[in-house]
């Protein structure tokens, strides 16, 4: 468990071994990478054919000018700041907390799968870009909201006044985010994005199925940095104990189920790395599954058709959550059912379309909307 994975200094030099010390922000290590990341974008735009200075020229200039500003003046002046007035955890710099961390990575690499897979499918990687921007957002958004009112008796139990509220609400740093209300919320986001740029629906489903499970995996190794999303009890040779000031052990208190002056919580189930493990596996298979899907839609159903399950069995080793709707089934189990029964008539359905897989892109109905920005692409899945 490691909720803050290190600092980074703000305003002080950064010290790479014994004698070598060298600031980092300022005028630094930070402004000679953005120098030099400047120059390359600079360069890497001249190089197109025909290419003309224009108004895109003036945004880059511009946002690179910003950054400079940021790196040279904000950011020290940030870090004194925060060193002098911050909270324990920003007064030795800003950290990177091990749950954000994670989930930029599993966003990265997720992104960075779908487009290698829309590429190889004739859709233009702007289109998972500007998805992925729309899912990231609209899944934060969802995800944060189920678990304010799954956890909203501990969440809001020393609400007293407009500030801790608001510190209640948008406090990301302990976790907080519940994955079933990330996918639904990212569900309609994702039929609305379609609907707006004109894709096909189930054939952009099978091209991001791989990447939604490998950022699912990596946002449990979150979790388990965290100390979020624990097991219950057990006595298995890979048991894993959380210490003091962790999200584990707060809640095991809270639950008054370890005496406050305790310093580990007992040894418990990884089921973070339960989930994490079982992101990678489905991961895995839909990623191989995708060559040899007969229609579009088929590599998304047998996600739908595993997860649920294997969310379901998980959760019974789980011990973060209550039963609901005055059974033993947590939240979590019911959405599974719910999403399995969903599945069910899901491929009764797709196994009743032609077995051919349609083009991603919907043609336009007429030439003269033929510009829109969905179709700048150079083939169909």
């Amino acid at each position: 468990m490691r909720q803050v994975l290190f600092h980074i200094p703000l305003d002080r030099i950064w010290t790479f071994g014994p004698r070598i010390l060298v600031p980092g922000f300022g005028f630094g290590i930070v402004l000679l990478a953005w120098v030099l990341f400047g120059l390359w974008a600079w360069f890497a735009r001249r190089k197109e054919v025909d290419r003309r200075f224009d108004a895109d020229d003036f945004w880059l200039i511009g946002r690179w000018l910003i950054g400079a500003f940021v790196i040279v003046f904000a950011a020290p002046q940030l870090g004194a700041w925060l060193r002098a007035n911050g909270s324990p955890n920003f007064r030795d710099g800003l950290p990177v907390f091990g749950y954000g961390f994670m989930l930029f990575v599993g966003m990265a690499s997720a992104i960075g799968l779908a487009s290698w897979r829309a590429e190889r499918e004739g859709v233009s990687t702007d289109v998972i870009w500007d998805m992925a921007f729309c899912l990231f957002l609209c899944g934060i958004a969802g995800g944060r909201l189920f678990y304010l009112v799954q956890k909203r008796e501990e969440v809001f139990a020393n609400v007293n006044d407009v500030q801790s509220l608001l510190n209640a609400v948008f406090n990301l740093s302990q976790g907080g985010l519940v994955l079933y209300g990330a996918l639904l919320a990212g569900a309609a986001a994702f039929f609305a994005f379609c609907r707006y740029r004109r894709i096909s629906p189930l054939g952009l489903l099978d091209v991001i199925t791989p990447s939604i499970f490998v950022g699912i995996g990596f946002g449990r190794i979150g979790c388990f940095l965290n100390g979020c999303c624990y097991g219950d009890e057990c006595s298995l040779p890979w048991a894993v104990q959380f210490p003091r000031g962790s999200a584990t052990f707060d809640a095991l208190v809270w639950k008054r189920l370890i005496p406050p002056d305790a310093l580990w919580t007992p040894p418990l189930h990884p089921t973070q790395l339960y989930s994490a493990l079982d992101g990678f596996l489905i991961a895995a298979l839909t990623f191989w599954y995708f060559s040899h899907r007969r229609r579009n839609g088929e590599c998304f159903a047998v996600a739908l058709m595993i997860y649920p399950i294997t969310r379901f069995v998980i959760e019974i080793l789980r011990n973060d959550e209550g039963g609901q709707l005055g059974t033993s089934l947590t939240i979590s189990q019911w959405v599974s059912i719910g999403l399995f029964a969903v599945n069910i008539g899901f491929m009764i359905w797709l196994s009743r379309r032609p077995a051919v897989r349609d083009k991603m892109i919907v043609p336009e109905a007429s030439s003269t909307t033929s510009a829109h920005p969905a179709t700048a692409t150079s083939g169909s899945a």
